[in-house]
């Protein structure tokens, strides 16, 4: 009986100690990228939220680094107030689900709410930004192993399309891909396509104010901001962009142009042109919940899983029983059993 009380007490020893995890330690950094000069009014000076694991000012030692890629709608600092990443980083860590690593959040929520992590001629190269100027900064700033083979990319909705076009267009710089539930990896969608009720919105809103405020105008607020990355036209105010449908006196007008256009920048359509650097990564996987609201997310996750297994590209692709955001954060959610694990698999450490 001594001994089980012994063995018991131990038990519930360990089980606090993971309660009381070591704390990483946030950096909130800025930094300017001639890249991001632009047309549009946004701020080349880019706030960068960086967490340092547990011990890192005393080890001496080098870190891998995930690159993760907020929402649309979101920021860095979000990540932090509202997800409180960094504590489940921290947990993450203490329970051997990862081992320390660095984790760098750049913050491109733009005036009109995101950038799409794609260059653009108006709002300047959010692509470039990131798989360059960025990298090169962190790698100059802290102790990073420097290497693509010790980085990683991530990112929610937005910035898990993000993810993806990131191992596409920069496979040398980042070597592992974790896209969480990744939008408009399509333009031929049921919400965003010919179908969808937001290019009719968008004739009935006539300032940035009106679209950004909340919630109720998401969709029309999500295209117009698809345009300004993908089909940016600085001279048609209010929006600067054009658009692969539009309504004149309540009748649809398809622009062939635009639609080939955006189809072109899409991941979709990206990836005939970069079937030789996905085949580059190290590992490549996206996830999305059973339950997200609508068609686009499931729809086109499947159709990109599908079009990779037919280019025989390995790839890990899931779907699970959750909804947009409901299983990420928490302590049965994605981000703690599934994408960091997935990062200390894939990740080289330094030993």
């Amino acid at each position: 009986m001594k001994v089980l009380f012994l063995v018991f007490i131990v038990a519930v020893a360990a089980d606090a100690g993971y309660g009381q995890a070591a704390e990483g330690t946030i950096v909130v950094d800025h930094l300017y990228s001639a890249r991001l000069e632009n047309q549009a009014g946004e701020d080349p000076t880019r706030r960068v939220t960086v967490y340092l694991p547990p011990g890192y000012d005393s080890s001496g030692l080098r870190y891998p680094v995930i690159y993760y890629l907020h929402g649309f709608t979101w920021s860095d600092s979000l990540m932090i107030a509202d997800d409180k990443f960094d504590r489940l980083l921290d947990e993450a860590i203490a329970t051997h689900r990862i081992r320390p690593v660095i984790v760098v959040m750049p913050d491109q929520h733009t005036r009109f709410r995101g950038s799409f992590y794609t260059n653009s001629s108006f709002t300047g190269d959010w692509a470039d930004f990131t798989g360059q100027d960025l990298v090169e900064y962190i790698d100059r700033t802290y102790r990073t192993i420097p290497s693509g083979s010790s980085r990683g990319v991530a990112g929610h909705s937005m910035g898990g399309q993000g993810a993806i076009k990131m191992g596409m267009l920069f496979p040398g710089v980042f070597s592992s891909v974790y896209a969480l539930s990744p939008a408009v990896l399509d333009v031929i969608t049921e919400e965003y396509g010919i179908r969808g009720d937001a290019y009719q919105r968008i004739n009935d809103i006539s300032t940035r104010e009106q679209l950004t405020r909340g919630w109720d105008e998401f969709d029309a607020n999500a295209i117009i901001a698809i345009g300004q990355a993908y089909s940016p036209n600085p001279g048609k105010p209010p929006f600067y962009a054009d658009f692969p449908y539009t309504y004149v006196d309540d009748s649809l007008v398809i622009n062939y142009d635009v639609l080939r256009t955006w189809q072109e920048k899409s991941v979709l359509g990206m990836v005939d042109e970069h079937v030789e650097q996905l085949r580059s990564l190290t590992a490549l996987k996206l996830d999305w919940g059973r339950n997200e609201p609508g068609y686009l997310i499931p729809e086109t996750c499947l159709r990109f899983s599908k079009m990779l297994e037919n280019l025989g590209i390995e790839h890990y692709a899931e779907s699970y029983i959750g909804d947009h955001g409901n299983k990420l954060w928490t302590e049965d959610g994605r981000a703690l059993h599934d994408m960091l694990p997935f990062f200390d698999r894939y990740l080289e450490f330094e030993e």
